[in-house]
């Protein structure tokens, strides 16, 4: 089948940009990023930091374990892993190789330093804004919209770095107009397989290991492990089970990494595991498998384009209903099979608020897995929601828009007063 080679080489590079690897919740490593280009550029370790983040930022680091900080956890362990050991270099794995020599240096350094942590009211949903002081010296980092995107450096009223906020802007949205889910099934089928496949490797290695290492262990309230002592043995509770352990293990201290989708790895793993698990259960060919992840990962970073980076709309949800096409697409479903089984998802679960990272994540991805799913399920067997059940459209993209309508426009004071009991009530 035909497809446009622009397009063809936007979608690939769409995959390649949005499924990157990351350990531990990218919000507090966001934070750590930011802290260890402050210390760079200061060239010490500060003696006082000022922290400004917006109100997303702090929703998803209070309450989330900080990799390889001997089990801390908050907006100041964040900064301050990341100051005294983190590698700016590495990105979001920007605290992979910190000893446990450095964790032991952390409760000191927040002990002994001048940390003051703001919310930042600005129209940014995701900014971090650090600056550390060191003698007469001082250096700030802001990073905006996206996680690793830093649109300032400077040192003592020098700016080092200043980035073009359009070019910036274009570079991190990337050109998401060009998706849609007819046209995204389209590309699976004929994607050569070698344009992808480093990436997904990387993700079925990486987000199939958190799952085991999860369902082995225990992490948080081990949603995982719960579901598979009382499973009746069938496929969706262990698709269900796995995705949920990986999480469990990634909000609560594990050190693996993860292929995130659209920022965010519950949304990665949810996007991936069950889709490998379910693969592996009929015995597909790899070769399919890759594409359904093709489907699955492009569904979501679609949907979860129009609700915006972070909002008080659970990502793992849009997620789910990404992996219940990867189920359909597995199963020889084209586009009207996938396209209800997303309006069906989204009309079963969407609502699910973000109240921030934490353990409770790894119950709502099971959640939203039962509902990927039962989204397919349902329309295989003749069932459907149809437009004015509620919030569902006629079609999947006019479905999708009201899906971003609610969660953009609807929810806006949803996620100031999820952040306001968060933080004072």
């Amino acid at each position: 089948m035909e497809f446009d080679q622009n397009k063809y080489q936007n979608y690939v590079r769409i995959l390649n940009e949005e499924l990157v690897p990351a350990m531990g919740c990218t919000e507090p490593i966001a934070i750590a990023y930011c802290g260890a280009l402050v210390k760079d550029t200061l060239g010490n370790i500060p003696t006082k930091v000022i922290i400004n983040v917006s109100g997303n930022i702090i929703k998803n680091v209070k309450s989330v374990t900080v990799p390889n900080t001997l089990g801390l956890c908050g907006i100041d362990t964040a900064c301050a892993v990341g100051m005294i050991a983190g590698d700016a270099s590495k990105k979001l794995e920007v605290i992979a190789n910190v000893k446990e020599s450095d964790a032991l240096l952390i409760p000191d350094f927040i002990k002994n330093t001048d940390i003051s942590i703001n919310h930042a009211e600005n129209d940014h949903t995701l900014y971090i804004e650090i600056i550390g002081y060191y003698n007469n010296d001082y250096a700030k980092v802001i990073i905006e919209d996206a996680h690793t995107n830093v649109v300032l450096i400077e040192k003592n009223n020098k700016v080092i770095f200043e980035s073009d906020k359009e070019v910036v802007l274009k570079k991190v949205e990337l050109d998401h107009s060009v998706l849609n889910i007819e046209e995204i099934i389209k590309f699976a089928d004929i994607v050569d397989i070698d344009d992808v496949k480093d990436k997904l490797d990387l993700q079925i290695k990486y987000n199939m290991a958190i799952a085991e290492e999860g369902v082995t262990n225990n992490y948080g309230a081990n949603i995982g492990k719960t579901i598979l002592k009382y499973s009746k043995g069938s496929v969706i509770d262990k698709m269900k089970a796995y995705a949920a352990a990986g999480s469990d293990a990634r909000m609560n201290g594990c050190d693996m990494p993860v292929v995130i989708n659209s920022g965010s790895g519950n949304q990665g793993i949810t996007a991936s595991v069950p889709v490998v698990i379910f693969s592996k259960e009929q015995k597909c060919s790899l070769d399919l498998l890759y594409r359904a992840l093709v489907v699955s990962n492009l569904c979501t970073i679609h949907i979860k384009h129009s609700i915006g980076k972070l909002s008080a709309f659970c990502g793992v949800v849009i997620a789910g209903a990404g992996c219940g096409a990867g189920v359909a697409y597995l199963e020889g479903g084209k586009f009207r099979e996938i396209a209800h089984t997303i309006v069906n998802s989204l009309a079963i679960i969407s609502g699910v608020v973000c109240d921030g990272a934490k353990s409770s994540c790894a119950a709502k991805i099971a959640s939203s897995v039962e509902a990927g799913i039962l989204g397919y399920y349902m329309f295989k067997d003749g069932n459907q929601f149809v437009s004015g059940d509620g919030i569902v459209k006629k079609g999947v993209e006019n479905t999708i828009k009201a899906i971003g309508s609610l969660a953009r426009v609807g929810m806006c004071e949803t996620d100031k007063e999820i952040i306001e009991i968060m933080i004072n009530k």
